[in-house]
């Protein structure tokens, strides 16, 4: 192979998926000579096989298309990004993009394909690839997962899912749209083990009555099949299905780094340790997005690259990366949004919460979208305590348009503003929007027939 690169850079990065992008674009932006090094496609895996087919597929379920159009869909939405992003448009943008496995020969220089680079600064960003849980025969089934299931080319007959979290979810609704006989799996005790539990409850009741099997606290401990029918078994259950689609989450993809070359230290999980700045236990080497564990979104992803950049290229006033005001949407129908803290995870008692149902919004009434409802959780600032409505500690929102919802939740949080201007700010009517103004209003007295409550003190 030949490299028509030179051996020494600014800054390299390792991975071209959202944390690579965001980590290349803002080293040029400051004037860095920047190399990005990716074994695939630039655009990664929130491009080919995450938030861009994913979403895509949900969105030609919740429109009625076939499956066959709808994953024409996906791979027309597929292209259109990645033409965006593709090495073509990097270079234009002063990105050099080199294709090829990385791995480091010391801390300053990775070696790819045979030829050795060097940069005082190096960022990982390699993301992260499907978990495949040790269940015994699964090695052996013909099993889809998060990266496969968009290359179906037919509508399968019934999908068993492994793994009720938000992917798991997802895709089960979908799925059952496009009138597939689904059942959906997890472990835990409840869908959505990690999120709010009336979210979780409303979601497991919306999937069964749209005709999703939900099998909660169910260990599957063996899988047998073919390529025509697939067993799933555990002490209380048999599945048998068509397909079958493992979706038990993600791990770091640090295998062939050779981390240790550079002294770069990872956790059990096999995830890349860092600190406030993105910066490993190797001066001069940085880590970001999913390969770090800290926080398995997209956005997360792109503003821990920008973190890192700007840390690794400053000496002084670095920028440090905080996860408290990032938010997570679920694209179900309803949509399932929080930032900050959830209510079971507020331990102050002085904490505060306002409840509104989405029955209550008229928005909601008039687009016959009533499920769903809004939590604002607020604590008492220091010094000032409730005055103004005291501090936004976490909303969580399930609604048809919650993702766009808690953007206004997420900007109180990151501004530190006093919950009251959620309240004052006039909203347009009627909106989804206004709902957070009804919910905001609840902090300063009773509104609606209703007023903030304790922390743990019900849903009324």
């Amino acid at each position: 192979m030949a490299v028509a690169v030179p051996a020494g850079y600014d800054l390299i990065v390792l991975g071209g998926g959202a944390a690579g992008l965001a980590t290349a674009s803002r080293a040029v932006a400051d004037g860095a000579t920047t190399l990005l090094v990716t074994e695939g496609a630039p655009g990664g895996d929130c491009t080919f096989t995450g938030c861009v087919p994913s979403k895509t597929l949900i969105e030609a379920a919740a429109d009625g298309l076939p499956f066959g159009k709808a994953m024409a869909r996906v791979r027309d939405a597929v292209t259109r990004v990645a033409a965006t992003e593709d090495e073509a448009a990097l270079r234009e943008n002063g990105i050099e993009v080199l294709r090829g496995r990385a791995r480091f020969v010391a801390r300053d220089r990775i070696e790819v394909d045979g030829h050795v680079l060097r940069a005082p600064r190096i960022v990982i960003a390699t993301g992260a690839a499907p978990l495949v849980p040790p269940i015994e025969g699964l090695d052996g089934t013909p099993a889809l997962t998060t990266d496969t299931v968009f290359e179906l080319d037919e509508r399968p007959s019934s999908l068993a899912v492994l793994g009720g979290g938000a992917v798991g979810c997802e895709l089960a609704q979908a799925f059952a749209r496009f009138g597939v006989e689904v059942s959906l799996v997890e472990e835990a005790g409840r869908l959505l083990p990690d999120g709010d539990p009336e979210a979780s409850a409303l979601v497991a009741d919306l999937l069964t009555s749209e005709g999703v099997t939900v099998h909660t606290g169910t260990r599957v401990e063996s899988i047998r099949g073919d390529g025509h029918r697939i067993t799933l078994r555990s002490a209380t259950a048999r599945i048998d299905t068509h397909r079958l689609l493992v979706a038990t989450g993600r791990a770091p993809v640090t295998g062939t780094l050779e981390l240790e070359a550079a002294g770069v230290s990872t956790d059990r999980a096999g995830a890349v340790i860092v600190d406030r700045h993105q910066e490993t236990s190797a001066a001069g080497v940085f880590a970001a997005g999913d390969v770090t564990g800290l926080f398995d979104n997209t956005h997360a992803a792109y503003a821990m690259g920008r973190v890192a950049a700007g840390a690794a290229l400053r000496r002084t006033r670095r920028p440090a990366f905080s996860s408290a005001a990032i938010p997570r949407v679920i694209f179900t129908d309803p949509e399932i949004a929080t930032v900050g803290l959830l209510e079971h995870e507020v331990n102050d008692p002085k904490a505060r919460v306002a409840y509104l149902p989405m029955s209550e919004v008229d928005r909601a009434i008039a687009a016959e979208a009533t499920t769903g409802f809004i939590k604002l959780i607020t604590g008492p600032r220091r010094l000032l305590g409730d005055l103004g409505g005291g501090k936004l500690l976490g909303a969580s929102i399930v609604a048809e348009r919650a993702g766009e919802l808690i953007g206004e939740p997420a900007l109180a949080m990151t501004a530190g503003m006093f919950t009251g201007r959620l309240a004052q700010t006039v909203h347009a009517y009627p909106t989804w929007s206004m709902a957070v103004q009804q919910a905001a209003a609840q902090f300063f007295g009773e509104h609606g027939g209703r007023t903030a409550r304790k922390v743990g003190g019900g849903t009324s």
